[in-house]
């Protein structure tokens, strides 16, 4: 016969740790957007309260396809299939006290909001679409039409999808998400002032794979000349650039560095990052997410990652380095509904 004592009290213990997370109040003097439910968030089923959100991943994927902007299409896979392999997971997630997600899969690249919406309705998790265009990868994921258009045309077309909805589905996006190179072309360039264009007429946050600090900052001075505040921009893959000054400039220009890629392998990795930025005192900036799923086309859910690191692994090892109740929810909750609260941050 097994013991399952030691099973049981550890599963005890973590409902425990994200009880006391989810309820605990956010130190006093932190901005908190969920203070207000005057500030919303678009999701596929439509216009949330930030506050109705509860503990949000802001970076994950349901699906991806990686065969290239000229190829990819919904002919490419059974909806059917996908919606059956991957509720699972998010249900999971939801058990775990998962509230909301970002899902940040980009047009050409395997976005699909109706079976988002699907999905968000059979688990309960609150899931948020996106609008943009994804330049990195050397633009293999770009449509012709990217590269001849200006950054007005394409602000234009993303502005729609917002009024209109997503591919004729009348799904809404709830943030903007671009991609760039670690050394950032003209084109890369302007999908960020296409992304801040659009940020002005629908203050939507733009959301940008990025991962070298030299590009976020090319990014954020960008976006500060076309009179947006970095507090509309989420710097991507923050994690990825080893320079942790870079991160602390970042937050302190008001942008959010984002230290998604959390597993079970980088959960100490993850801690000191953000351990860092507390001891700087700018983790009122920091977001953490898995960059984790997905079903990707071609060849299925074999290879899915959960979106359950942060709550099983990350909570009570944060909890272990000395945050309190209050931070480690303020990095749950507070500091992603402010980060993805609609409305337009105009730089000083």
């Amino acid at each position: 016969m097994h013991n399952h004592e030691p099973q049981r009290g550890r599963r005890e213990f973590l409902r425990t740790a994200i009880a006391a997370a989810a309820c605990a109040l956010v130190r006093p003097g932190m901005p908190e957007a969920s203070a207000s439910s005057d500030l919303k968030v678009m999701t596929v089923t439509g216009e949330a309260p930030v506050d109705s959100l509860g503990a949000v991943l802001p970076h994950e994927h349901i699906l991806v396809d990686f065969i290239g902007a000229d190829k990819s299409g919904k002919h490419r896979y059974d909806p059917d299939e996908v919606f059956r392999a991957v509720l699972p997971y998010l249900t999971q997630a939801r058990k775990l006290g998962l509230g909301a997600l970002f899902e940040c899969t980009p047009a050409y690249l395997g976005r699909d909001p109706v079976l988002l919406r699907r999905l968000s309705k059979a688990s309960g998790v609150k899931i948020v679409t996106n609008t943009g265009l994804y330049g990195a990868a050397a633009d293999k994921f770009l449509p012709a039409y990217a590269f001849r258009e200006t950054a007005e045309q394409l602000a234009k077309r993303w502005t729609a999808e917002w009024e209109h909805g997503a591919e004729g589905s009348g799904i809404r996006p709830g943030f903007i998400k671009i991609g760039v190179d670690p050394e950032p072309s003209e084109t890369d360039m302007k999908l960020a002032e296409a992304a801040a264009l659009t940020h002005l007429r629908t203050g939507l946050t733009i959301a940008s794979h990025t991962g070298a600090g030299k590009a976020a900052k090319l990014q954020i001075e960008a976006l500060k000349k076309m009179g947006v505040s970095p507090a509309a921009f989420v710097w991507v893959h923050a994690h990825a650039e080893s320079d942790a000054a870079m991160h602390i400039w970042a937050a302190r220009q008001g942008a959010w560095p984002e230290f998604d890629g959390l597993s079970p392998s980088s959960v100490e990795q993850h801690v000191r990052l953000v351990s860092r930025m507390k001891e700087e005192g700018t983790l009122d900036r920091v977001l953490v997410s898995h960059d984790a799923g997905w079903y990707s086309v071609g060849e299925g859910a074999g290879g899915f990652r959960p979106f359950d690191t942060l709550f099983t692994q990350f909570l009570p090892a944060l909890s272990k380095a000395g945050l309190t109740d209050g931070e480690i929810k303020q990095i749950t909750h507070s500091n992603p509904q402010r980060a993805f609260a609609r409305q337009v941050r105009r730089a000083e």
